[in-house]
């Protein structure tokens, strides 16, 4: 596997700066589409049931990344390949999280309040979390094998927080200012807003398939299974996190979807972002990874929450 995935890493991708323009506004509008649907209080509920949105935290902060590093170890996967998985893995959940709640009969309240925590605490961690276990891979690969590839590899830890701002923090904002001075306007445009903003960054993922066809073919084998793995085992450390801390069994469904599913978009923007990886960087293996994962964390969350949607809740 890890000298076919070696040949992935030394693909360059076609992707323009226009096309990083238009993923950057897609990204922002996803995110202004979710912070919609928050309310203060959200953030209060971090004080009022500590509990559940602290575990569910932990699991997508701290246990996610942690399990990534071991899933890497065990997989051996190509250097650049291992860091798109651990990028992902850096990343807050994804924008659709809230809706495949609410379809698994999930805690919709706990979900949203998650959501807005870690969009907000995701300006630190995320920067934080690929830079710790990032360094430690590097470290890790150096002793292991060549470290051709990734010696040059040094992440701007303040660029990655200020994409990371500028492409959470100020849509959140701007969407909690509206929410709050124009409820009624809110209430009518947050549902198409939510659904065309899928649906566009469904979109751009295929079209940034399409245009790297040839490669995504000749690896969509490997890559299918690692992506399968990597967020079987993130949804897994949701629901085994939250049953070990005894979390009421419609909170487990919402912390296993909230861990499981990420926001790889986010990872796709600061894969392609010049001032955080050069272009001269070969780096087609973290790209892939984060497109196919935009693309199959909605299948695997869809099928999880339709199965859970015909299960009792009874505890």
């Amino acid at each position: 596997m890890k000298e076919a995935l070696l040949v992935l890493d030394h693909v360059r991708l076609n992707f323009s700066p226009g096309g990083l323009l238009f993923l950057n506004i897609t990204i922002a509008f996803v995110m202004f589409g979710v912070a919609l649907d928050i309310k203060i209080h959200h953030f209060k509920d971090v004080f009022m049931r500590p509990k559940s949105v602290i575990t569910a935290l932990i699991s997508q902060f701290i246990l996610l990344p942690a399990m990534t590093f071991l899933l890497i170890l065990i997989l051996k996967p190509s250097p650049t390949v291992a860091l798109g998985m651990l990028l992902v893995a850096s990343c807050p959940g994804g924008n659709i999280s809230n809706f495949m709640t609410s379809l698994a009969r999930g805690n919709v309240a706990l979900s949203v309040s998650v959501t807005a925590v870690a969009t907000m605490a995701a300006m630190f961690m995320t920067p934080a979390n690929f830079a710790f276990w990032g360094d430690l891979y590097m470290n890790f690969y150096e002793k292991s094998a060549s470290a051709s590839l990734l010696r040059p590899i040094e992440i701007d830890f303040w660029q990655v927080v200020q994409t990371v701002f500028i492409l959470l923090g100020i849509p959140v904002i701007l969407g909690l200012f509206m929410a709050g001075k124009f409820p009624d306007l809110t209430r009518k445009i947050k549902k198409p807003i939510k659904k065309a903003s899928i649906v566009v960054f469904i979109l751009f993922v295929i079209i940034l398939l399409s245009a790297n066809f040839t490669n995504f073919m000749k690896f969509i084998h490997l890559i299918f299974i690692i992506v399968l793995l990597h967020n079987g085992i993130a949804l897994l450390t949701g629901f085994v996190f939250a049953t070990l801390m005894k979390r009421p069994r419609v909170d487990r469904r919402s912390i296993t979807i909230e861990t499981g599913i990420q926001n790889s978009g986010l990872a796709l923007v600061l894969i392609f972002n010049p001032k955080i990886f050069p272009p001269e960087l070969e780096l087609g293996g973290m790209a892939v990874i984060a497109a196919w994962w935009g693309v199959w964390h909605i299948i695997s969350g869809l099928a999880l929450s339709t199965l859970w949607s015909r299960r009792p809740l009874d505890n």
